[in-house]
């Protein structure tokens, strides 16, 4: 799938999801600006690419996230494409054990950044024919007793809704919003924290017997971007493996 002359503005961009999108687009023919808090992965994710921009941006702050669109808006007639992948997931633990400071971190990593760049970058979207925006999810937003913080729950069935919301109110516009909800993706961090066992706990547990690899999850972000994708919208999509099947 050919992304050609597409603008694109991919969040969390310097590893793992976000890095696996902005290199697939790039590599289709798209122009992409990957904005994350990580400089030097960030700097080195964009080298690595062609027509690549990286952008210094706490996507948790509503001024970073503006200084971000003005950098971006001053080389760039209008965004195609808007990858809402920034995020993280906290310890797994209780709700008494979540204290309140713990709770807002999680949710402004996962919705609140979301929000915050979708809002700003929506003066650009308007200006493309064919404006798309891609939410990243979590099955951890679909379904209950995962191993997992219930801030980060609560946060993914956010993105989930406000997917629904921005999906219903541009879609007279022309402008589709859609989440992809994975469940295990096997990131460089997932690598990091988890010990052997784990992994393969966690392998044996989706009935195809395996992790999702980043690169695999970014062919749905390449269509879900794309012209083609133009009469889909709303949607959350699992590409899970077959954990959970609705």
């Amino acid at each position: 799938m050919t992304a050609d002359g597409r603008i694109v503005v991919v969040t969390g961009a310097a590893t793992g999801i976000g890095r696996a999108a902005a290199s697939a687009l790039s590599g289709a023919g798209a122009r992409v600006f990957l904005l994350d808090i990580d400089l030097q992965g960030g700097e080195e994710a964009a080298a690595a690419m062609e027509r690549a921009t990286f952008i210094g941006c706490d996507l948790t702050s509503e001024t970073d996230v503006r200084s971000a669109v003005a950098a971006i808006a001053s080389s760039a007639p209008r965004l195609d494409a808007l990858v809402n992948n920034a995020g993280g997931f906290g310890v797994a633990q209780g709700i008494e054990d979540v204290t309140l400071e713990e709770w807002r971190r999680i949710l402004d990593l996962n919705l609140t950044s979301v929000f915050l760049a979708t809002r700003a970058l929506l003066p650009l979207l308007r200006r493309s024919d064919a404006g798309r925006v891609v939410n990243i999810g979590s099955l951890a937003g679909q379904t209950a007793g995962w191993a997992t913080s219930p801030a980060y729950v609560a946060a993914k069935g956010g993105v989930h809704a406000l997917t629904r919301s921005l999906a219903a109110e541009l879609a007279p516009e022309g402008i589709t919003v859609n989440t992809l909800s994975p469940s295990a993706v096997l990131t460089e961090r997932i690598e990091r924290l988890r010990d052997r066992e784990e992994l393969a706990a966690t392998a044996a547990s989706i009935p195809l017997g395996r992790y999702q690899q980043p690169e695999e999850l970014a062919q749905w972000i390449l269509f879900l971007t794309s012209p083609e994708a133009s009469f889909m919208t709303g949607q959350i999509v699992s590409v899970n493996g077959g954990r959970f099947m609705a």
